[in-house]
This record gives structure tokens, C-alpha cells and sequence, in this order.
């Protein structure tokens, strides 16, 4: 995620974890089976990971779990800072998902939860264009987002909310950056990657991207 919402995070940070878990009712629909949408990006990954937004690190935790090398990166430093009392022994670094700092070695896995839709389309391909050349052959992109099937849908996501008076939720439906599945798989395609999208939510989908090669 770009600079821009640096302040956003750091003044979410101290309440973040309350909102995944549903307390805010406006969201809770957003973060249905939050736990189940880690887990499941998790068990995809292999090898060495490469986090993108990490927050507070809830994602980060269950990839060490499975057992698997993870760097992070956030640009929020309350974010980061909360992430790190959590996890102590890795690495997390300042960075965005198209400026961070390079890595040793190249990833097999990339991941990401609830952040890439920060990115505008043309971002998101610079971003899936730059993740080409870090990644190891075969190696995967797993994202869990908001995305939508069609424009009809996030229209109706949209009025859905604004009929249940979730007004902080509709204006983010009309203003955050969120694409379709269409899009998503025009540039991935486009850049050498297959891709599978899964349903968890009414909101959130995991993309599990992989590199064809090169």
C-alpha cells in the first residue's frame, strides 16, 4: 500500500485486531471468517514468503506456524511496531507493495490480506509486473481481498450497505480502490501467471496466482 495511507494505519493500528475480530458492525461482514481467510492463505504458501501489509502481524503468525521463512512488509510504523511485540524474531520491514527493500534470495510464495486493494488497476500491474521478477519459478502470488465478480456486484455490495445505513462501509465501497475478478485475471494473465479465485465471504476472495516461468 502507497504512503498515502501511512496515517490511516497508524491511527488504526491500536484497534485493528477488535476490527477483524467484528466488532465494528459496519465491518463484520468484511471480516467473516477472518481466521479461516489467514489459515487458508497460509496452507497455500511454501518456501520462502514475502508479506505485504503485514498490520499487526496476524498473517505473519500463522505462516511461522506452518514452519516457513517470512519477511514482511508494512509501511504503517505503529503497524509495524505491534507486529513486532507479537513476533519478535522476524523480519519486518518498512516498505509498500512497490517499494521495499530487496531480498537474498527470491520468494516462492508472496502474500497478502486485506491490503492490495489500496493499489489503483494500474498500480496492481505494476506491482503483479515487479512480483514477476522477484519470484521463484512456479513460485506463487496468494492474496486475500476484497474483489468483486463484476461491476454489477460492487454496485450492489455498495447499495447493500448504504440501505443498512453502513455509511463508513459505503463510502469505502465508492472511494477505496476495489477491482473485479475480470481485471484481476487480464493482468495476470498478462504477465505470465494462472489463477484460481476462491470465495470465503460476501467481500473477500483468495487469488492463488502462479508463475508460469519464464
Amino acid at each position: 500500500m502507497g504512503e498515502q495511507f501511512n496515517e490511516l494505519f497508524d491511527a488504526w493500528a491500536a484497534s485493528y485486531d477488535n476490527t477483524v475480530q467484528g466488532e465494528d458492525l459496519e465491518y463484520r461482514e468484511v471480516f467473516k471468517s477472518y481466521e479461516t481467510i489467514l489459515q487458508e492463505i497460509s496452507d497455500r504458501a511454501h518456501g520462502f514468503v514475502l508479506e505485504f501489509g503485514v498490520g499487526t502481524g496476524n498473517l505473519t503468525k500463522k505462516l511461522i506456524a506452518n514452519g516457513l521463512e517470512v519477511v514482511g512488509i508494512e509501511p504503517s510504523e505503529n503497524m509495524r511496531r505491534i507486529a513486532g511485540q507479537k513476533l519478535p524474531n522476524t523480519k519486518i520491514m518498512k516498505g509498500s507493495f512497490l517499494s521495499f527493500p530487496s531480498q537474498a534470495k527470491k520468494a516462492d510464495t508472496i502474500v497478502s490480506s486485506y491490503a492490495f486493494h489500496h493499489l489503483t488497476d494500474r498500480e496492481k500491474e505494476q506491482a503483479i509486473k515487479s512480483y514477476k521478477d522477484i519470484l521463484a519459478s512456479q513460485g506463487k502470488i496468494i492474496f486475500g481481498d476484497t474483489i468483486f465478480e463484476n461491476k454489477r456486484k460492487q454496485e450492489e455490495a455498495y447499495l447493500k450497505a448504504k440501505n443498512n445505513g453502513y455509511h463508513r462501509l459505503a463510502e469505502d465501497l465508492q472511494t477505496e480502490f476495489y477491482t473485479t475478478i475480470p481485471k484481476m485475471k487480464e493482468i495476470l494473465h498478462s504477465h505470465g501467471f494462472t489463477v484460481n479465485f476462491e470465495q470465503i465471504n460476501d467481500f473477500v476472495w483468495i487469488m492463488d496466482a502462479q508463475n508460469k516461468g519464464k
